[in-house]
């Protein structure tokens, strides 16, 4: 957008309005991370069969998830471009056709995992030992059942945290985790269901954590308040505009993971314990990226309202504050994860085989955080509130299948070089490198500045 437009001097968003909105998403982010690792931590107690089936439809999840982020991230630009053009109005009316879409996107979603589960298990991960395939289908059934709820949810987090208010959607997560590992506690440990009570309480913590959050949408004292949704009306501009940033965000988070699925494919091969070492290692490094995701999302917000403000030179500025607080928390949290990979993994009952293997990788994987990650992660976030969403999408398909599914075949495969783990894991590391030295450039050219999202 051109920096000649409704220039102020007056800062969008002051010091006290970033910690507003940054410290709840930490906390937030944190708590929903704590969900899948709950889910992990708690089923161990079933053995490492439960462990690798939950873990595996897991990565199928997160898929869908990154779906339901993606068409929310669309929907975050639009409400956050409009707030900040100060037409509350059509940003209301963008909330509304945003929690249509996501409907409409969760109820095929799950219509398709409930049919079809058992193949599209067979298909991914093909011939693993049976009892973690009985497993797998158990949980993936309950969990999809939830698909609705999780996008409902997602989409009535963002639109809040495209008011500013990150507050709620933390509540809603802190609700989501007491209720997640009280009803695991029960089935797993009381009524010893396994895989299958992991997958209850994911399930009702998703329909409690979206009723919650659609009932504080429908408050008046909201900016962007939810009115009259049942009363269907299509706004196809709208909708347009939501899926300008929203499909390439989500072709981008969708085959970032459908990769992932197929690095999981050579990892099965691997053994049980590689497969055990992995989620344990991915729910570990999860953690730790919590604070730079949380900014991340922040930065949606933040550069969407300066955008749509016209303030481009606010954006630049507080794309260099949010990006080096991502650098800074990276390096904090990495090191404690680099330092305390042996301890952290004793925490998982695994065997002491998938333990070294998963210390290994975490201490690995410490290092690459620090001088990539944020880079490659957080700051092309500012290029897609900005509303370069095509060239983030292209890139990161590109670095994906370069480097982490074709390298990983190369590193790790008996016909390669025979790393194992520890090659799919380097391979990843590849494609962070590739990813930040390009969003880099990209971002300094400054073609991000040019974009109109709203018109």
């Amino acid at each position: 957008m051109p920096e000649k437009t409704l220039q102020t001097s007056t800062p969008l968003f002051t010091r006290d309005d970033l910690l507003r909105l940054i410290v709840p998403l930490v906390i937030e982010q944190l708590l929903l991370m704590t969900v899948g690792m709950a889910d992990t931590v708690m089923v161990t107690t079933a053995g490492e069969a439960a462990v690798s089936g939950v873990s595996l439809v897991d990565n199928i999840n997160t898929l869908i998830i990154q779906i339901f982020s993606a068409l929310s991230t669309g929907g975050a630009v639009v409400v956050s471009q409009y707030l900040g053009r100060r037409e509350p109005h059509n940003a209301r009316t963008a909330a509304n056709q945003l929690l249509y879409a996501m409907t409409a996107v969760s109820l095929f979603l799950m219509a398709v995992a409930l049919v079809f589960r058992q193949h599209i298990l067979a298909l991914i991960f093909g011939k693993v030992e049976p009892d973690v395939m009985a497993s797998a289908l158990v949980y993936f059934l309950l969990t999809a059942a939830a698909y609705p709820f999780m996008g409902v949810y997602n989409a009535g987090a963002a639109l809040f945290r495209a008011m500013g208010n990150s507050k709620v959607s933390m509540l809603c997560s802190l609700i989501i985790n007491i209720i997640n590992i009280a009803v695991n506690a029960i089935l797993i440990y009381g009524f010893q269901m396994g895989a299958a009570g992991a997958g209850i309480g994911t399930l009702v913590s998703r329909i409690a954590a979206a009723i919650i959050i659609m009932a504080m949408l429908g408050h008046p004292r909201n900016t962007v308040r939810v009115e009259g949704i049942l009363r269907f009306q299509f706004r196809w501009d709208m909708v347009k505009r939501i899926l300008f940033i929203g499909i390439p965000n989500g072709m981008e988070n969708g085959m970032f993971q459908a990769g992932k699925l197929l690095v999981l494919n050579l990892i099965t091969t691997f053994g049980t314990s590689a497969v055990a070492a992995n989620a344990i290692a991915n729910s570990v490094a999860g953690v730790v990226n919590v604070p730079g995701m949380a900014l991340g999302l922040a930065i949606i917000t933040v550069i969407g309202r300066c955008m749509g403000a016209g303030e481009v030179r606010q954006a630049q500025r507080y794309t260099r504050q949010l990006v080096t607080a991502s650098y800074l928390c990276m390096l904090a949290m990495s090191a404690v994860q680099f330092f305390a990979a042996g301890y952290l993994v004793t925490l998982f009952n695994l065997s002491p085989q998938a333990m070294e293997l998963a210390a290994q990788v975490l201490r690995v994987c410490a290092v690459a955080n620090v001088i990539f990650w944020p880079m490659a992660f957080t700051l092309p976030n500012s290029l897609r509130a900005a509303g370069d969403a095509v060239f983030t999408m292209v890139v990161s398909l590109c670095s994906m299948f370069a480097c982490r599914v074709a390298l990983s075949y190369v590193l790790a495969s008996s016909w390669g070089l025979g790393m194992g783990l520890m090659g799919v894991w380097l391979a990843m590391f590849g494609d962070w490198v590739v990813r930040a030295v390009l969003f880099l450039v990209r971002y300094r050219r400054g073609k991000w500045k040019e974009f109109h999202v709203i018109g």
